[in-house]
C-alpha cells in the first residue's frame, strides 16, 4: 500500500456536502450531510443502489456539479464555490476521468484521444506527444497508438481512456462504472490494471454498483439515502490475471 504523506493535502475533503433538487414541487435531498477525506495514494470505491446519491457525489467530486451547501477541498483547494469557467480548468488539470462508455473520438488514434487533455491546456505539440506516448506505454498500449477507436477492443479502447486521465498527472483519477461495458475478464484486466496504478501512487476512486469491483478497492464508501452508511477499509480481492 502507498504510505500516506501526512504532510500533504488530502487529495479529497468533504465536510457536511448536501444536494438538493427541486423535483414536481419538492426538494430531493439527493446528498444529506456528507463528509469524508480520500488521502493521497489511496484506492477507494463508493458504491450504494440506484437513488443512494452515488452519481450525484460523483458529479461533485468530478467538478460537474456544485453542492447546495457544505465544502469540497480538491488538493488543498476549495473548489465548491468556484464558478464554472474556474471548475472547468480544475476539472482539465487535477481530474482524471474514466467512464462506462470510453467517450473517445472516434476519427481520432489512440495517440490524439490521449493528447485531448494538454490540447486544451495549451501544451505544446512536441510535448503533447510525448506525454500520450509516455501515457500509453504506462497502459500496455504503446503498439497501439495510432489505432482508432474501431480498430481496438474494448478492453483496449478502456485503456486508452485510462491513459488519457493519466496524461496531466492530475491529483485524482475519478472512474465511473469503468467495467460496465465489458466482459468479465476484459474487466478483470482493468481493475488489474487500476490495482497497479495504484500501487505507483495515483490517487483512485471509483464508483460503482457492482460488489466485485468495489472488492478490488482497500476501503469502500457506502451510501445509502444520500448519506454515507459505511465507511470502512476492506482487503483487495487478489487479481486473477495480469494487466
Amino acid at each position: 500500500m502507498i504510505p500516506v504523506m501526512k504532510n500533504e493535502p488530502a487529495v479529497i475533503r468533504a465536510a457536511q456536502l448536501r444536494r438538493d433538487y427541486a423535483m414536481g414541487g419538492e426538494i430531493v435531498h439527493a446528498l444529506d450531510g456528507v463528509s469524508f477525506a480520500v488521502e493521497r495514494g489511496e484506492y477507494v470505491a463508493i458504491v450504494g443502489p440506484s437513488g443512494s446519491g452515488k452519481s450525484t457525489l460523483m458529479n461533485l467530486l468530478g467538478c460537474l456539479d456544485t453542492p447546495t451547501s457544505g465544502e469540497y477541498h480538491l488538493d488543498g483547494t476549495l473548489v465548491s464555490k468556484m464558478d464554472e469557467t474556474a471548475l472547468a480548468r480544475v476539472r482539465n488539470r487535477e481530474i482524471g476521468f474514466v467512464f462506462q462508455t470510453f467517450h473517445l473520438l472516434p476519427r481520432a488514434t489512440a495517440q490524439r484521444n490521449v493528447e485531448l487533455p494538454l490540447v486544451y491546456a495549451g501544451v505544446r505539440a512536441a510535448e503533447r506527444r510525448r506525454r500520450a506516448e509516455a501515457a500509453l506505454e504506462r497502459v500496455g498500449l504503446a503498439a497501439r497508438r495510432l489505432h482508432k477507436p474501431n480498430e481496438l477492443s474494448g478492453g483496449q479502447r478502456q485503456r486508452v481512456a485510462v491513459a488519457r486521465a493519466l496524461v496531466t498527472e492530475p491529483a485524482l483519477i475519478l472512474a465511473d462504472e469503468p467495467t460496465g461495458n465489458l466482459d468479465s475478464r476484459t474487466g478483470e484486466d482493468v481493475m488489474n490494471l487500476f490495482e497497479r496504478l495504484n500501487a505507483e501512487g495515483d490517487t483512485i476512486v471509483v464508483v460503482t454498483h457492482d460488489l466485485d469491483v468495489a472488492a478490488r478497492a482497500r476501503r469502500r464508501i457506502v451510501l445509502r439515502d444520500g448519506r454515507i452508511a459505511a465507511d470502512e477499509t476492506t482487503t483487495p480481492v487478489a487479481p486473477t490475471g495480469t494487466a
